[in-house]
């Protein structure tokens, strides 16, 4: 007892003897997840799929996110950004791989793989033509649930993500090619678009998908005079709907399109292919009909190009001339505008990731969301995917057989 009364007033003074609330841990809820933010390694690879502002509602939510340090700086985002928003910035990149849940841009390589401390979650693009199969096989060995973010769909069926990008590189095309022309990029010095007394200038788009409607609406704003080409008219016509307006439309006949590429100013390709390379759709000959200074953006290289003059391009050096012609050939568009594309993938990746807290987990959100379901092409270790199974001569299940409740 202290009987000492300058002693007792001392104490009371700073506090020691005065009553205290009772500091309780504060419990995380049933559905909390801990995910995991590597930084790309791919090259060229400048997005991050969450961004801080993605993080804090997460964090706000009772889920735990690891950050690996400078993620975000190729899309100038910042690591103090992401710690005030609630994340744990971590620099070893091991620490990363421990997490339940990964999110990633670009498809794992080999030493990620090796890092993964297993039966965990792993979010990322999937891409089938590059894909190897010893990473498929490590992933299986290590019980890895994988989903492919270009695969998943929203309630309405779209790819939702792959549809995001499209829009991103339709529109950056256009913009691209307004820079080509002008004189200081060896250009033919006009102005991608027109204005009055002046020809506007002649586009033509390959292919009336997501990427080709986007790259029409861009040169249709900016004055241009657009031609779209493409295999099937229920794409034309959803185009021109879509679009709200009348362009020039054709189904690909070589002699119409070599007609139009001849006078044409600039030529996007926009087409896709389901399966295996793109059909090559313009020949040499047409390309050396094109008037000098010309521009060709290729945005199916990625799946072979449907340019028979295309050569694969990066950022660094993106442009070649073939026949006076200027060449555009960079695969990854999307990460020339990084942060647009960061904060549209994070966009989509976010609210998925609240429902899969909400339903308790990745498992419930893959037997309850179709959508979701669809991304996935290994489930805890087993393959489900036939594609991948059949190209890599692989054993796969349907993915409905291995659910609870399905």
């Amino acid at each position: 007892m202290i009987t000492d009364p300058e002693l007792l007033k001392s104490l009371m003074q700073q506090g020691s003897l005065m009553p205290k609330e009772e500091m309780l841990e504060v419990p995380r809820k049933k559905g909390a997840l801990f995910i995991g933010i590597p930084k790309e390694t791919s090259f060229q690879e400048k997005r991050v799929a969450l961004v801080p502002e993605a993080v804090g509602l997460l964090v706000a939510n009772g889920h735990r996110v690891r950050i690996e340090a400078k993620a975000g700086e190729g899309a100038n985002f910042t690591d103090n950004e992401y710690s005030e928003a609630g994340a744990e910035i971590c620099l070893d990149r091991q620490e990363i791989y421990k997490c339940d849940i990964i999110c990633k841009v670009a498809p794992p390589s080999e030493d990620e793989v090796n890092m993964m401390s297993g039966n965990q979650t792993f979010i990322s693009a999937l891409q089938l033509a590059t894909q190897p199969k010893e990473i498929l096989q490590k992933l299986i060995e290590k019980k890895i649930t994988a989903i492919a973010w270009d695969y998943i769909r929203d309630e309405e069926g779209v790819f939702s993500i792959v549809r995001t990008m499209g829009e991103i590189a339709g529109t950056t095309s256009i913009l691209i090619a307004g820079e080509l022309l002008s004189s200081f990029s060896n250009g033919k010095g006009i102005m991608l678009g027109g204005i009055a007394g002046v020809q506007p200038t002649e586009v033509v788009v390959i292919g009336a998908g997501t990427v080709g409607e986007f790259a029409t609406r861009a040169a249709s704003g900016l004055g241009a005079s657009v031609k779209v080409f493409d295999s099937s008219l229920t794409r034309l016509r959803r185009l021109q709907n879509d679009i709200g307006s009348r362009v020039f439309t054709s189904i690909i006949q070589p002699k119409v399109l070599a007609k139009a590429i001849r006078r044409a100013d600039i030529v996007i390709g926009a087409l896709r292919s389901n399966v295996g390379k793109t059909p090559c759709v313009v020949s040499e000959e047409m390309i050396q009909s094109m008037k000098t200074g010309s521009v060709v953006i290729d945005l199916s290289i990625d799946q072979g190009g449907c340019f028979e003059t295309s050569r694969v391009t990066n950022h660094i050096d993106p442009v070649f001339t073939k026949h006076g012609v200027i060449h555009y050939c960079v695969p990854n568009i999307a990460s020339r505008v990084s942060r647009t594309a960061s904060f549209a993938l994070s966009n989509i990746f976010s609210p998925l990731i609240l429902e899969m807290g909400e339903k308790g987990g990745v498992v419930d959100l893959v037997r309850m969301h179709s959508g979701f379901r669809n991304g996935v092409y290994i489930y805890k270790g087993i393959l489900t995917n036939e594609i991948l199974g059949k190209v890599f001569d692989l054993k796969y299940k349907d993915i409905n057989l291995l659910l609870p409740g399905m």
